[in-house]
């Protein structure tokens, strides 16, 4: 399984730093680090050098049981293309490796780095700059034809021309019906007077913001600067009445398990693993709508092998290869069609994989999930101090 760590390390969004320094120059303009599309690329060198540099974060692919530095999936690519690939688990917060390659991006040079995998927050601000090349989808049929119609069109990057989405997820609500004694519907059951000092929310402005923006009724494929004004006062009001017991990373994991916390905003992920030792725990997508995440698979700026990587990509999206992928991170599928593939599995373990709606959600959930629009640069700076500032970052 994948580590319950990992995605508590994506909250690193709402600092200033390198990230948010860069915000604050490209406010207005021509961003000073743009790069235009005819210098993104350079001389393929897939043809003679069969080999790819793919960056990704641990434990985020399928490994063997009995040897954890054989990883199935990519194994069987080499053998079945004859490209090597170099894999290298690299990213452990967004911003960091943002920082990281940043200065040769800027500088038009090569990052070294083929492939790289990004939540879409970040996504969008590479795609802003001008740092990815835009794919070749010719090249890729699985992905055009089994990308998750939810996934395909981003506000930051429409048609999904240069980013694809390794694996998804939904930011929701988290609870212990046990112990609550109700259930969660909506995101204002969590302002109810039974639960003061006993909900959490994330501490990551593009982690937490979408969520609570929905429960107000708004639509986040499309929201505005008063919408988040209006969600800010509220949990300003909330903090100030302590009916929130703290902002978290991850660690809300631990707070619900142990029952110091009742209810908290939580990532899909987490709960499929959380479940497994603690059947009382119950995620929710609220009744007006959670918020669809992505981390996706880029081709930075000059990159070696850009056509190699394209090939990578694809093969992913083959149903039965995202289907053992699926199986071993237990995300949500960015392909649909890979549960048919586990469902018909003999294993039954593998088999029910295809009917949990955290991997593969169902009609009604899928009707109620959305991806929302990316706070911009010009936005950043405002959001992120308003926000930092009832969080306590």
């Amino acid at each position: 399984m994948a580590d319950l760590s990992r995605r508590g390390l994506l909250r690193g969004a709402g600092a200033m730093g390198v990230t948010g320094a860069l915000a604050a120059m490209t406010g207005c303009g021509v961003p000073p680090a743009y790069v235009e599309a005819a210098d993104r690329g350079s001389a393929d060198r897939s043809a003679r050098d069969r080999k790819i540099v793919f960056a990704n974060w641990p434990l985020y692919i399928d490994v063997d049981d009995h040897d954890k530095q054989r990883r199935p999936t990519l194994d069987a690519f080499e053998r079945r293309s004859g490209i090597s690939v170099t894999y290298t688990e690299e990213i452990n917060d967004n911003d960091e490796f943002f920082g990281k390659i940043s200065p040769a991006l800027m500088n038009h040079q090569s990052t070294g780095r083929d492939l790289i995998v990004i939540s879409d927050w970040m996504c969008a601000r590479f795609v802003r700059l001008g740092w990815v090349q835009k794919m070749d989808r010719a090249a890729q049929p699985h992905v055009a034809k089994y990308l998750d119609p939810l996934l395909r069109t981003p506000h930051f990057d429409e048609g999904r021309t240069h980013s694809v989405p390794w694996q998804s997820g939904i930011t929701g609500i988290a609870y212990n019906r046990k112990k609550l004694g109700r259930e969660i519907k909506h995101t204002s059951d969590l302002w109810k007077a039974d639960l003061r000092g006993r909900v959490t929310l994330l501490s990551g402005l593009d982690e937490s913001f979408a969520l609570l923006m929905q429960g107000n009724g708004v639509d986040i494929t499309r929201w505005t600067a008063d919408d988040f004004h209006r969600m800010t006062d509220q949990v300003r009001g909330l903090v100030s009445k302590g009916h929130i017991r703290r902002f978290t990373g991850n660690d809300y994991i631990k707070d619900l398990d142990s029952g110091d916390v009742l209810a908290a905003q939580a990532y899909s992920g987490d709960v499929i693993q959380l479940q497994a030792d603690n059947p009382d725990i119950e995620f929710v997508v609220p009744q007006e709508g959670a918020e669809l995440w992505a981390e996706s698979l880029m081709i930075p700026n000059l990159a070696d092998h850009k056509r190699n990587a394209e090939r990578l990509i694809d093969y992913y999206y083959r149903p039965e290869v995202a289907a053992d992928l699926a199986a071993w991170v237990n995300y949500v599928c960015p392909v649909p069609a890979a549960r048919e593939v586990l469902a018909s599995s003999k294993d039954k373990e593998r088999a029910a994989l295809a009917e949990d709606p955290l991997i593969f959600p169902d009609d009604a959930m899928r009707k109620r999930l959305a991806i929302a629009r990316d706070i911009t640069a010009k936005e950043r700076t405002e959001f992120a101090k308003e926000w930092n500032g009832i969080v306590g970052l």
